[in-house]
């Protein structure tokens, strides 16, 4: 039997430790199926020895979301790898140390512009570089953490993230035409890379022991790849725009 991502070739970004979504993703896309590239920034070299722990061997591309001359050439350079795409996953967020911990108020402009760009505006300047690949249509997915409230020590990455949402609906309008889907998995607290440059990143994730309806583990982030690579496959056709939670069910409950 096929996996549900058999024949697509889906690039993705944020595979920094084998405890991140990313990671999870690509294992799961290529277990399903699919032809895997990845991007790195700042170190491809870690990365590349991360990526040896997957099923298939892959090739790493250096790219920095912020880079126009990273993004003008990576058509060209997955082109040459894959000869085309149809999917491709956005996990990749960023703040300054001063953006977070709890110095929301005193945060300067610079650090907050430096969060929006590679953690908002990302998503759209690096689909519009895979755009001439997709010409099939295809399915672009992101990651997020609710935006919807203000969380503890989250700071300043909030703000992101709800322009990350608000971005993915602006494409999901704009690219549909081009059967072109954008959607987000909003996951819950995971030990990752990103978790721990979050000063008191344990405050935020003891709401999860208290508050999910499923038990949450901190420790597992395949739930969340799952959600990644279901919304790869075909099996949402019909579904953009959206926000799936792969959160225990936290964001349906009160306190």
């Amino acid at each position: 039997m096929s996996g549900i991502l058999e024949g697509k070739r889906v690039l993705i970004t944020g595979v920094l430790t084998e405890a991140s979504i990313a990671f999870h993703t690509a294992k799961l896309a290529q277990e399903q199926g699919a032809e895997v590239i990845l991007t790195a920034f700042p170190r491809p070299t870690l990365t590349e020895r991360i990526a040896k722990k997957l099923p298939e061997p892959v090739k790493v591309i250096e790219l920095d979301v912020t880079n126009d001359e990273h993004l003008g050439r990576l058509a060209d350079v997955v082109g040459e790898e894959l000869g085309g795409l149809d999917g491709v996953v956005h996990s990749i967020g960023f703040a300054p140390q001063d953006a977070l911990g709890g110095n929301f108020l005193n945060t300067p402009f610079e650090s907050v512009a430096t969060a929006m760009h590679v953690s908002a505006f990302s998503l759209k300047s690096l689909t519009m570089a895979c755009l001439p690949l997709m010409q099939n249509g295809g399915s672009v997915v992101g990651l997020t953490f609710d935006a919807q409230y203000a969380w503890p020590q989250y700071d300043w990455m909030g703000p992101a993230k709800a322009a990350l949402e608000a971005t993915s609906r602006y494409m999901a309008r704009d690219l549909g035409k081009q059967n072109i889907r954008c959607n987000l998995i909003s996951a819950g607290p995971l030990g990752s890379m990103a978790a721990k440059s979050i000063p008191g990143f344990g405050e935020l994730a003891s709401v999860w022991d208290s508050r999910a309806p499923l038990e949450w583990d901190l420790k597992d982030p395949e739930p969340a790849g799952r959600g990644v690579v279901a919304l790869l496959s075909d099996w949402f056709p019909k579904t953009t725009g959206e926000i799936v939670h792969v959160d225990g069910g936290l964001h349906a409950v009160g306190a």
